[in-house]
């Protein structure tokens, strides 16, 4: 089990898990950029998550956080929050 989590495949499952999800409600909804959105701030820091795990440099889990946070406010702004 904890080689699962030392080579980030913990976080592959769960991005692979969220891209079905994404699938589905595109396919149900239709929507495809909103849907997109939604999930992309929580997909960007799932990477940060797996770039720590496998020992990236910090500079990759950073970068992977800094992106998620504007990927946020747009998500945030379309639902008119």
């Amino acid at each position: 089990m904890s080689s699962l989590f030392a080579t980030g495949h913990a976080v592959d499952i769960v991005l692979a898990v969220m891209l079905v999800e994404i699938i589905i409600l595109i396919k149900r909804r239709g929507h495809a950029a909103t849907i997109i959105l939604a999930f992309l701030p929580g997909a960007l820091i799932l990477l940060a998550v797996r770039a720590a795990l496998t020992g990236a440099g910090w500079q990759w889990v950073a970068l992977a956080l800094a992106a998620s946070f504007p990927a946020h406010l747009a998500d945030l702004r379309r639902r008119g929050l």
